[in-house]
């Protein structure tokens, strides 16, 4: 009956798996392609997207019904749809967790989580119970053995008693309980009643005694805000102390306030009631306005230079149809500038611009110079935003409310109307490149957007990806060039220090140079800015036992542990302090001895932006210090307020980690430190030199860009490494000729096609079988040394063996071909599933911009 009523369409799930699903359109409704759905999987509802309508029912397979259709028209239109698949299919990703990543619209749907009992559960309830009363459940497996309960059944209870302490079976016991009746109950309902954590109701799953349900619904993500409007000529009865005064502050207020600022002034909210009750106050529920926040620029824009002029018609002139450039220029040169003009040339031909920024923590400043320039036009989505801001931003963008989009890699699935412009600052910033499924490259999203959509895509840098550079030596983009700083303002003399000197003339090992602290000393006298690069958090990156060589590991991740407070003076570490691990976030404290050898000595090895900032108040007391990065700046507004103080000078001394030199224009800074950047050179990846140079060009940048002149002191271990030469020489034409000669030789990007594979599971030896079945088989059917098709190099441990729990293996697959490389995962894909090692534990990271 079901296939004669209904028509039946493809859904892409978010779910770990490389297809898609058939489900039979509700009676009466005709889900369109693009559309979201809700459609049951296993024990869930899932929000789903519909591929394709008008499909047939596969045969020998009962359908099951969508459970409602969310959209009456398509949310992602054909251009998003094909990017989406295309993005699938060259990152390898699963179609319905790319469109997920498209859909930023989860606030749209609450979703609810339940809980049922099993038959086992049953079971298990039944024989814990006897004629009179319910036994404690380490007495299961006693009354199991007198009831001749079923021997597996037995050992599981047993071993399960042996493992848990008697309050979390106690709290198991009254779980089920809870449950006995049949019905699914809600999470926070069983929670309340039964005391029960998540973790227990973890355990539980695990030994499937229970299961876990999920329903979804469509609901409303409007934000609003209720105002509380004096209702005027109302005539006035005798009133209470406190109702005068709530008229009162009404009044004083053009007759409205915000309920929440009311409620802060102590007024009762039941007296308030009354007078609406009494129609003396109305209640207004009305939208939120969305504030797109930034930092209002101190000057006005400038007219735009000769060479920033001629970039602008290139671009303008190739508006209405598909063309790339990379847009290299220095550091100051005004890139910022030609992308507002560009914008403004596109809106007024009609056409919607995209704006990529690295992360949110260049979007304070971005968004403050487009919202001088383009008022509300403007929209911002990020990650930092909530999900009902989020939703706001996409539903304005769709209804063609803000033609110019401001975002993070993100953005770049903008449903913008009309698309002419996309332009990605900072194409280099490894940032555009997900660490998580689906693992795409912004960067390269945008050019294959620009390509399906006919518009323009403009890659910036003052350091070009080699990629984007080797791709405008080849005439796949068109280069444009901006060689000099705005207003002829020089680039900052660049000065060298070899740490290794500095040690034998000194005798000490000191976080900073003595040249450094002149400098520093001199600039603040001078009433200047200066920013520190100290490109690590916390205050040491280690800590050491002195007697036995232990480093204090992580217990999830085989890492190192981070400290995170002050030392004392005589630099040993403190019973008590704080150490942090920054992969999953697990603390714990100095222990009192060393865990391995019980020796008291310990040892702070390295030190990080905290220790940074604490050295740097010792030696310049009187200087107004901050400290930028990811334990000062949590959130949008941290990050706002920090920079906010440094522009107008009440910061005349920053220290950080890289955040400081993601693109920030600061006039008063004339000096910049870097200390410790070249250690990233001895890390086991291709990308090292690269990510060197860049940094250092990057931080470089942020002084001289006023009217004063700007200076750089480098310390180094490495002061002959030609990143290092090449950054202190500006010369970036120099470094990409030598770093793509190693490149070639070695065939890796941008000489070639390069992907990571990555096996992961909790059991050690689990990973372990998974990469060798996966090796033998690539070994055997792809690796091909002789012909160049595909190199294969592992399978081994990965560089961090361990994280979160999860031990980790990997293969580097490298070919000439990038055909060759999509074959060879597909078969690789296809050959895990038939050994039935589960997609989910497998990674496949193409163009992969990280190895570790």
């Amino acid at each position: 009956m079901l296939a004669l009523m209904s028509s039946y369409c493809e859904v892409a799930l978010p779910v770990p798996l490389d297809r898609t699903f058939t489900y039979a359109a509700p009676v009466g409704q005709s889900p369109q392609r693009g559309a979201r759905v809700i459609a049951p999987f296993r024990n869930e509802k899932l929000i789903g997207v519909v591929t394709a309508t008008g499909v047939k029912a596969p045969a020998n397979f009962q359908v099951r019904p969508l459970e409602a259709v969310l959209d009456d028209e398509p949310l992602l239109g054909e251009h998003l749809l094909a990017l989406g698949e295309w993005v699938a299919q060259y990152y390898l990703a699963p179609l319905g967790e790319v469109l997920r990543a498209m859909l930023p619209l989860m606030a749209e749907v609450r979703r609810t989580v339940y809980y049922r009992i099993t038959d086992l559960g049953r079971d298990i309830l039944a024989n814990s119970v006897d004629a009179d009363t319910a036994l404690p459940m380490p007495d299961l497996a006693r009354e199991w053995r007198e009831k001749d309960a079923p021997r597996p059944l037995l050992g599981s209870a047993r071993r399960s008693a042996k493992r848990i302490s008697p309050e979390q079976q106690a709290m198991e016991h009254r779980v089920l309980t809870r449950l006995a009746a049949g019905e699914p109950v809600k999470v926070s309902t069983l929670r309340t009643a039964t005391a029960a954590s998540l973790p227990v109701l973890a355990a539980l799953l695990r030994k499937k005694w229970i299961a876990r349900e999920t329903a979804a619904a469509g609901c409303d993500a409007r934000r609003t805000e209720r105002f509380a409007v004096l209702i005027p000529e109302a005539r006035l009865p005798a009133l209470t102390r406190k109702q005068q005064a709530i008229l009162a502050e009404l009044a004083a207020c053009n007759g409205e306030m915000l309920l929440a600022d009311l409620r802060r002034r102590d007024l009762p909210s039941s007296t308030l009631q009354t007078l609406v009750r009494r129609r003396l106050v109305r209640i207004d529920e009305r939208p939120v306005a969305f504030r797109l926040g930034g930092l209002r620029p101190a000057a006005e824009p400038v007219a735009l230079n000769a060479p920033q002029a001629h970039a602008l018609q290139t671009i303008a002139s190739a508006l209405g149809a598909y063309h790339p450039f990379l847009l290299f220029g220095v550091t100051g040169s005004g890139k910022t500038a030609v992308y507002l003009a560009a914008m403004q040339q596109a809106l007024d031909r009609g056409l919607s611009s995209i704006l990529l920024v690295p992360e949110i923590g260049l979007t304070p400043q971005t968004a403050g110079l487009l919202d001088r320039a383009f008022g509300d036009k403007v929209a911002l989505l990020h990650s930092a935003l909530t999900p009902e801001e989020r939703s706001e931003q996409w539903r304005r963008i769709r209804r063609g409310e803000a033609p110019i989009v401001v975002g993070t890699r993100s953005a770049i699935f903008a449903p913008v109307p009309n698309l002419g412009l996309i332009l990605v600052d900072e194409e280099h910033d490894q940032s555009y490149k997900q660490e998580e499924t689906p693992r795409y490259n912004g960067r390269d999203v945008a050019v294959m957007r620009a390509k399906l959509a006919g518009a323009v895509v403009v890659l910036g840098s003052a350091t070009p990806s080699l990629e984007s550079w080797h791709n405008s030596a080849q005439g796949k983009y068109a280069r444009i060039e901006l060689r000099e700083r705005v207003m002829h303002r020089p680039l900052p003399e660049v000065e060298l220090v070899d740490m290794r000197r500095e040690f034998q003339e000194t005798g000490q090992d000191q976080l900073f140079s003595r040249s450094l602290i002149e400098q520093t000393k001199a600039a603040l006298e001078r009433g200047e800015q200066a920013l520190i690069l100290l490109n690590r958090r916390g205050y040491s990156f280690a800590v050491l036992c002195r007697t036995c060589g232990e480093k204090l590991e992580c217990r999830n991740c085989a890492i190192a542990l981070t400290h995170h407070k002050p030392a004392a003076e005589d630099g040993l570490a403190r019973e008590g302090q704080r150490l942090e691990c920054h992969y999953c976030g697990f603390r714990r404290t100095v222990p009192a001895r060393c865990p391995k050898c019980e020796s008291e000595h310990l040892y702070f090895l390295g030190a990080g932006s905290q220790q940074g900032e604490e050295r740097l108040a010792e030696i310049f007391p009187g200087a107004r210090i901050g400290r930028m990065d990811r334990d000062t700046v949590r959130g949008r507004h941290d990050l706002e307020r920090l920079l906010a103080r440094l522009h107008s000078g009440e910061i005349n001394l920053l220290v950080g980690t890289q955040m400081i030199a993601k693109g920030h224009d600061i006039h008063g800074v004339t000096l910049v430190g870097v200390v410790g950047c070249d250690h990233a050179l001895s890390m086991p990846d291709f990308r090292a030199a690269e990510r060197v140079f860049q940094l250092m060009t990057q931080v470089s940048g942020r002084a001289g860009r006023g009217d004063l002149p700007g200076r750089v002191v480098v310390q180094t271990y490495y002061p002959d490494h030609y990143a290092i030469l090449a950054a202190t020489a500006h010369d970036y034409a120099a470094f990409a000729e030598r770093e793509l000669k190693y490149r070639r030789w070695m065939h890796y990007p941008p000489l070639g096609a390069l992907a990571n594979v990555l096996i992961q599971s909790d059991k050690l030896e689990e990973a372990a079988a998974w990469a060798s079945v996966l090796g033998k088989y690539l070994v055997e059917n792809h690796n091909a040394p002789n012909n160049g098709a595909v190199r294969v190099l592992g399978p081994c441990t990965a560089p961090i063996a361990r994280i979160k729990g999860v031990y980790r293996f990997h293969l580097i697959l490298k070919a000439a071909s990038r055909k060759a490389l999509n074959a060879t995962l597909r078969g690789m894909l296809a050959h895990a599933d038939q050994a039935q090692i589960p997609r989910r534990n497998l990674v496949v990271d193409v163009d992969a911009q990280r190895l570790m």
